[in-house]
């Protein structure tokens, strides 16, 4: 399927784009009554009847003041179902499903356009590569793709690429749902061996939340610990602060302001739900997350080569993004990014809650000792098993709702293994508290672990990941010309 064009606003839900329609008809009524002049008048008008369509095109009939999508109380014959009024919302920012399943995968490819990676696809990475594919491939983790073909061309063709993926930092606290995205990137700068840029949106958290810049350039750091702990070559990867590179790269600047000077905000407004009220950096911030799409920013490891395409292994919601940037990227002259998409993360109360770094219980932090997560475990992780043992030995478990299992499709290594455990739950024969005992055998050694690289990286490291340089590479024609 094609990508979608930012003019659709194919990314705002059809409750956004309502209440879009409600506040554009406003102004219009407003400029009427304050005798704006035409041209202005002229220009709300056309985005009005702009936003009615993108709200035809998502909902399937026209705009109704008094009957908001989704609500049955108001105009039953509005054509939505109660399974549509509870339709899953992803966006950047928000993840919400009213299912104890989680996310409909399936229907997310179809509504973003992106491609589902199938065992045919898996296959052809294993070809290439000669390693066996990733439990995240293997799993279905990572679900959803965009010219992930094309990277295998070049990749076989011996011609370059490199990996892109990046992180909000927030807080100082990550969770292990957190390092989903670098786990899989590591492995594929390994089987692949190219170049890999890691991008911390400081400015964006500084923002979105109650932060400093200060505060927001902090955390970056500190999580940038993390990031290195998950074992990244530092000869092949190049970490940065927005807030830091962008005042030292006029390469990466340029690509910032072509990238805003091809985007309307207008469609901005359409892909991210930005209302008037938004601040203009906020609006002005996707072509910040867009720039590092193109090899060209980062002059220190590509010089001026402006054709190495990227690769964005990245949760899914991060995909209107880079719906923009692909749209962006032939006006341009720079290749369309490809994308690998993985699943959520879900929270240990279940896959209809969010994790939060102000909730300790809503996931295992990266922080957390043994004691902490046999706990957390024990007491908060959803469990898909019955009410007593009589009723679980008789019908058994709910692998698809138990956060456990969840879990251990995320970090179990062994595939037999974790079929035999899926068997002998939903059986009967594995107990809840076994499950989760299960869980805690595979979570404290890799949380310990890991703390244990983490306090091995020191600012120097860190500084060192952080400074502009060459990487190292061995494609044989990855070559440039002088």
């Amino acid at each position: 399927m094609a990508d979608m064009p930012n003019g659709e606003q194919g990314c705002a839900s059809p409750l956004e784009l309502f209440n879009s329609i409600a506040a554009q008809g406003e102004l219009v009524r407003s400029l009427k009554a304050g005798k704006a002049s035409k041209d202005e008048i002229d220009s709300a008008v056309k985005m009005l009847l702009s936003l009615k369509m993108s709200y035809k095109a998502a909902v399937g009939e026209d705009y109704k003041a008094d009957c908001p999508p989704g609500n049955p109380a108001l105009g039953s014959n509005s054509g939505l179902d109660a399974a549509e009024a509870e339709e899953d919302f992803v966006d950047p920012w928000t993840v919400q499903t009213s299912s104890a399943k989680g996310i409909d995968y399936d229907k997310l490819i179809v509504r973003f356009g992106s491609s589902k990676i199938d065992k045919e696809l898996v296959n052809r990475i294993e070809r290439a590569t000669g390693q066996k594919p990733h439990r995240f491939l293997r799993r279905g983790i990572f679900f959803s793709h965009r010219d992930m073909n094309q990277i295998l061309d070049a990749y076989e063709n011996k011609k370059p690429f490199y990996l892109y993926t990046g992180r909000g930092p927030s807080s100082e606290a990550m969770h292990v749902g957190h390092l989903i995205p670098f786990i899989f990137t590591k492995w594929l700068q390994d089987v692949f061996n190219v170049p890999l840029v890691i991008q911390m949106t400081d400015d964006e958290k500084y923002l979105w939340k109650d932060l400093t810049l200060d505060q927001a350039y902090g955390y970056a750091v500190e999580n940038a610990k993390d990031i290195i702990a998950c074992g990244f070559d530092i000869n092949k990867t190049f970490i940065f602060s927005d807030l830091d590179y962008m005042g030292m790269s006029p390469g990466f600047y340029k690509n910032v302001v072509k990238i805003q000077k091809h985007v309307t905000f207008n469609q901005v407004k359409g892909i991210f739900g930005f209302t008037d009220s938004d601040s203009i950096g906020k609006i002005s911030f996707p072509a910040i997350q867009a720039a590092p799409s193109f090899s060209n920013s980062f002059p220190q490891i590509f010089r001026d080569r402006a054709d190495i395409q990227c690769l964005i292994p990245c949760a899914i919601d991060q995909d209107p993004y880079f719906r923009m940037t692909r749209d962006v990227a032939p006006r341009i002259g720079y290749p369309k990014p490809a994308l690998l998409h993985s699943t959520f993360f879900p929270a240990l109360q279940g896959a209809q809650t969010k994790m939060s770094a102000s909730d300790p219980n809503s996931s295992i932090f990266l922080t957390d000792t043994a004691k902490q997560i046999k706990t957390k475990v024990n007491k908060h992780a959803f469990s898909g098993g019955r009410d007593t043992v009589e009723e679980h030995r008789q019908f058994g478990g709910n692998c698809d709702v138990d956060v456990s299992f969840m879990y251990l499709t995320f970090f179990l290594e062994d595939d037999d293994k974790l079929e035999q455990i899926r068997k002998d739950y939903t059986s009967g024969d594995m107990l809840t508290g076994e499950l989760k005992k299960t869980l805690i055998e595979v979570l404290q050694p890799l949380i310990a672990e890991h703390q244990a690289r983490r306090k091995e990286v020191t600012d120097e490291i860190v500084k060192e990941f952080m400074t502009p340089r060459k990487l190292s590479y061995d494609f044989q024609c990855f070559c440039f010309d002088t």
